[in-house]
């Protein structure tokens, strides 16, 4: 069964790093991906800077639409396309910021809205080289 994914969700690249610092319970979503459970955004973010580490959020907005009736399984599939969206820039956690259902011309269809965030130790974002490398590091950690 999927994780209920709602606005405020908040997604992580499971690497072992952030895990042993924050001591995170999460639920896998998609690939390598997370669904943090207990903590919003806000709450997290909260928990970060009080370990003296930093949670970037990046201002452009990334979103997927389809058609039909909300269902936990196209919210999913949803986010499956946002994070191919994504991926390219090595950030290491995203969050849902929007679900979003519509219609046209009585046809229902819904957005879903997200941005990517990271998470790490400097105060100056990393450029995505350096994010780059990192996850490159987690993913020989993971084996």
């Amino acid at each position: 069964m999927p994780p209920t994914i709602q606005t405020g969700t908040v997604l992580i690249d499971d690497s072992p790093l952030i895990r042993r610092h924050f001591s995170l319970e999460s639920e896998a979503c998609s690939g390598r991906w997370s669904v943090v459970k207990l903590l919003d955004g806000f709450a997290l973010d909260r928990k970060i800077h009080a370990a003296g580490w930093n949670f970037f959020f990046m201002a452009p907005e990334v979103k997927a639409t389809f058609l039909g009736a909300l269902g936990a399984r196209k919210i999913q599939n949803a986010l499956t396309s946002i994070l191919a969206k994504v991926r390219k820039q090595h950030f290491n956690s995203l969050e849902v910021t929007g679900i979003v259902v519509k219609r046209f011309v009585g046809v229902p269809y819904t957005i879903v809205s997200a941005h990517s965030r990271h998470i790490q130790r400097s105060c100056q974002l990393d450029g995505a080289e350096a994010r780059q490398l990192s996850q490159v590091d987690t993913e020989w950690a993971r084996g």
